[in-house]
């Protein structure tokens, strides 16, 4: 690292070594120490440039320079670690006037969270920073338990000894420490830690504010992964079923996240379902957040009602998510539609499943109209994918799939896909007078895509009387266009239709 010259490294002095006789001069390259700190000045590098330990010298007003000359210590945690660094923070941590000034104290332990972040061993510290979590800064406390959960794997028995201050901590009257004090219990992920995380975990389902309940949930999870038998043995899946009734949304989404990863290896690949688990969670869905909300959706494609009349019911409580702007949310509400169309369509599925993306696609449509490109795309397939169930159903759309001069490349493409499946007699004439002027786009993927759409509508002939011919022309005219890949994927697109219609031959043949 180099740093500003101090002010005794003047480049323009001349210095003349002196030594004693008899000894050998000293070596622009032999190894300083500085503070403890083993360095070297590169006889090849500027000027007065150092390295973090001579910095360390210059700062502390080494080797004989003025006092405040060194470099400046640059405003940030995440700086080069030099030797004994550790061993400093150790000492700090140590020192009873840090003890009693929270500030300053908070600085030292983000110093060690830095290293740490950096990935710069700082285990050594670990009881240091077991005997700072009794404080009441919940700042201090934040910090001490990411670096207890971060090397108790590696420090099992020192560990172990955090449980009781731990354990206090989850009985605190400040709702924030319990929750804090208890994710991180049981995040130290030590097989032994299972007696102690139990009960802990038991109150914390009852508690009384919402954040603790929600955090407990999500413990019942890692005491699944972490011993399984001592799980089934406490009966927390009942639990967490009796919780899905809990006045607040955060802690039954969490509750539906962790019985669905808890039984996903069981019959129903999933939480089970019944009429009132599914009735009581769509009645509340407005309540749940954008996460919530596709929770509880992808509970109904496993959901099978009973009659039409119970279809009709979970249909009429989805209905109001389509008029969401989460694009996830709303593309789980369709395929729930259409899961729920399978299940009570009877003998007329297809007849249910068109009125189902009927009402689908206006709202459809205008969430591809705005939005970032990735979920336009996204969106785009699955509009790809209905088109195809459902022919005929977008084709008043038409022109929302016409290609934007902004758009990105990849979506450009798509749009020129799905333009020809949404050609019928009334609108084809324009759809290939758009894909005309695609084809002579400078991007020679959009114009042979263009070329190839423009030969799908005449060979799937779904452009009414006279629209082949026309077609097959404006191929014919583009053989004219001194451009490579324009002419040869015309020629290719002339013979495609030539061969679905062998009448058009008399038109194709003379130019080919």
């Amino acid at each position: 690292m180099s740093v500003p010259n101090p002010a005794w490294a003047n480049p323009n002095a001349t210095q003349t070594p002196t030594h004693l006789p008899g000894h050998p001069p000293p070596s622009s390259a032999a190894p300083h120490h500085i503070n403890g700190v083993a360095t070297a000045v590169s006889a090849a590098g500027p000027p007065g440039s150092m390295t973090p330990g001579g910095m360390h010298g210059g700062m502390h007003g080494g080797m004989g320079g003025p006092p405040g000359t060194g470099a400046p210590v640059p405003d940030s945690y995440f700086t080069e670690s030099r030797k004994g660094e550790v061993n400093e923070l150790r000492n700090l941590l140590r020192n009873f006037t840090v003890e009693r000034d929270q500030k300053k104290k908070r600085e030292i332990i983000k110093k060690v969270i830095a290293y740490m972040t950096l990935g710069i061993d700082v285990s050594r510290l670990f009881t240091e920073m077991m005997l700072a979590i009794e404080t009441r800064d919940l700042v201090i406390k934040k910090m001490v338990y990411l670096f207890l959960c971060n090397y108790a794997q590696s420090n099992p028995e020192l560990a172990q000894m955090c449980t009781n201050t731990l354990q206090k901590d989850c009985g605190n009257d400040d709702p924030m420490v319990r929750g804090l004090a208890l994710r991180s219990l049981c995040s130290l992920r030590l097989p032994q830690m299972v007696e102690y995380i139990h009960e802990p975990l038991r109150r914390s389902l009852t508690d009384t504010h919402a954040y603790v309940r929600k955090t407990g949930v999500m413990g019942t999870l890692k005491m699944y992964h972490l011993d399984q038998e001592a799980f089934e043995n406490s009966n927390f899946v009942d639990i967490l079923y009796d919780m899905l009734r809990d006045p607040d949304a955060s802690v039954v989404s969490n509750c539906i996240l962790v019985l669905n990863e808890i039984m996903a290896s069981g019959d129903n690949g999933g939480m089970a379902i019944n009429r009132a688990i599914m009735l009581h969670l769509l009645n509340r869905i407005h309540e749940f957040s954008d996460f919530g909300v596709l929770a509880v959706l992808e509970l109904v494609p496993r959901y099978v009602p009973a009659n039409d009349e119970e279809g009709y019911q979970i249909m009429n409580l989805l209905d109001p998510v389509l008029r969401t702007n989460n694009a996830g949310a709303f593309v789980a509400t369709v395929r729930a539609f259409l899961s729920l169309a399978e299940s009570i369509g009877g003998n007329d599925v297809e007849s249910m499943r068109r009125q189902v993306v009927g009402r689908i696609r206006a709202p459809l449509v205008t969430q591809v109209a705005g939005g970032p490109p990735e979920q336009v795309y996204c969106l785009l397939r699955h509009v790809d994918s209905l088109v195809e169930l459902c022919p005929g159903i977008f084709d008043d759309e038409y022109r929302q799939f016409y290609v934007r001069y902004t758009e990105p490349s990849h979506i450009k493409y798509l749009k020129i896909a799905i333009l020809p499946k949404l050609a019928n007699p009334d609108n084809a004439p324009d759809i290939v007078a758009e894909l005309g002027e695609y084809a002579k786009d400078a991007d020679e993927l959009m114009g042979r895509s263009a070329i190839r759409s423009m030969a799908r509508i005449a060979v799937r002939d779904v452009g009414g009387e006279g629209s082949v011919p026309s077609i097959a022309r404006r191929l014919v005219d583009l053989l004219d266009l001194d451009i490579g890949h324009i002419a040869s994927e015309a020629a290719s697109a002339l013979v495609d239709v030539m061969r679905k219609h062998p009448d058009m031959m008399t038109l194709i043949a003379p130019p080919l």
